[in-house]
């Protein structure tokens, strides 16, 4: 049986009965049954031990547990730049040609990288995620995203088209199976891909959950997280007249395919302005100049209207949490922004909730972007603490 307890900390740390070190004092009451008044006198206690035996943190300690190891504390820093070692493009229908790039160590264990957006393609600071000497990192630009041709195209551009290319890479660059690691609608679509495909993953890591149910749809893009960002929420809205204001998704739609492409790229820069407006929790000014780019902007905007007027191509609502089953085996890590705006945290508590067996990490002080340095820790924790049970997995 496992009994476990948590501190209110910024680390969110927990422990689990099982999990503690035979040197922890037995008179500590980290039974919840047994302690009633849990307070600052327990923590600190808890403190006193952790600095006895020579942990710096609750954190380091945690990591340590975490790792399988006690004797090694998990990475939580990113790691330095690095360039890829090959690169190339794929064929992967009549229409579309996709980017793929491969860096790290080209026989070390693979991993997947998968872009938020949709549309919103790879770049370099995607590879620091990830322990260069360990992991053979792949990173790919989705269809009309990024590098990948043609740009910001919506022809058979879908969720399993998507699928279908993923693994189309996977046998192209002969690997039989793939750690997986998505954000935002990378999480989405890593959920997707490793419910068609299980077998073919040995690891997930997800963060800043998406669904793309109506709910998650409404939220953000029909004036639920305009309560939080008025200002930046009046020039989206106010792009679109009054008589069309019933649904901003479909009025976007319109424009985001009219046939005068300035019209498309002055519908791409509210749309992307808006997103890139509330994606941290203090404001980026790097991040918000993306906005102005209309080259990037026409394919993120294009390519997500697309897939959230189309609900995402799925058969129902709730088909990721309803498919669950599929993945519960795989060691799986959830790491969520308390206060994510794009994607807010009802999401990833509702996937913690129908999958209980993934560790759900909850960053208390971060919104939505991967960049911000307490997500940026726990993603890298997460890739190493996969990395720990990879090492002690293998023949």
């Amino acid at each position: 049986m496992r009994l476990g307890f948590k501190f209110a900390s910024q680390s969110n740390t927990f422990f689990t009965h099982s999990s503690l070190p035979p040197a922890f004092p037995p008179s500590f009451p980290y039974f919840p049954s047994l302690s009633k008044n849990f307070t600052f006198s327990g923590k600190k206690k808890l403190s006193l031990w952790v600095q006895r035996v020579g942990y710096k943190t609750e954190t380091q300690l945690s990591d340590k547990m975490e790792s399988g190891n006690p004797t090694e504390q998990l990475i939580r820093n990113l790691y330095p730049p690095i360039e890829p070692y090959s690169t190339g493009f794929l064929k992967v229908s009549d229409v579309h040609t996709i980017y793929w790039e491969q860096s790290g160590n080209p026989d070390g264990h693979p991993v997947v990288f998968l872009h938020g957006g949709p549309g919103g393609g790879t770049s370099p600071s995607n590879r620091r995620f990830f322990d260069p000497e360990f992991y053979r990192i792949i990173l790919f630009d989705q269809r009309g995203a990024g590098k990948s041709t043609p740009h910001a195209c919506l022809e058979n551009n879908t969720t399993w088209d998507l699928i279908d290319d993923i693994e189309k890479l996977r046998e192209h660059l002969k690997i039989p199976e793939w750690q997986v690691f998505g954000g935002s609608w990378g999480s989405t679509l890593a959920l997707a891909y490793s419910e068609s495909h299980p077998d073919k993953v040995t690891g997930l890591v997800l963060r800043g959950i998406f669904l793309l149910r109506k709910k998650e749809i409404d939220w953000f893009y029909e004036g639920g997280a305009a309560a939080i960002y008025p200002d930046a929420w009046e020039p989206f809205r106010d792009l679109i007249p009054e008589k069309e204001r019933e649904s901003f998704i479909t009025a976007y739609h319109r424009r985001l395919n009219s046939e005068d492409l300035e019209i498309q790229y002055a519908a791409a820069r509210a749309w992307t302005k808006w997103e890139m407006m509330t994606a941290h929790l203090l404001p980026n000014d790097e991040n918000i100049k993306r906005g102005d780019d209309d080259y990037f902007s026409l394919a993120f905007a294009r390519i997500e209207n697309h897939y959230f007027v189309n609900k995402g191509f799925f058969p129902s609502d709730s088909f990721l949490l309803d498919n669950v089953d599929k993945i519960r085996h795989i060691n799986t890590t959830i790491v969520q922004g308390r206060y994510d705006v794009c994607c807010p945290m009802m999401s990833a508590w509702d996937l913690h909730k129908a999958f209980p067996e993934a560790d759900f990490k909850v960053v208390p002080n971060a919104g939505h972007s991967v960049n911000e340095p307490g997500i940026a820790a726990e993603l890298v924790a997460a890739n190493e603490k996969l990395k720990s049970l990879a090492k002690k997995n293998k023949p």
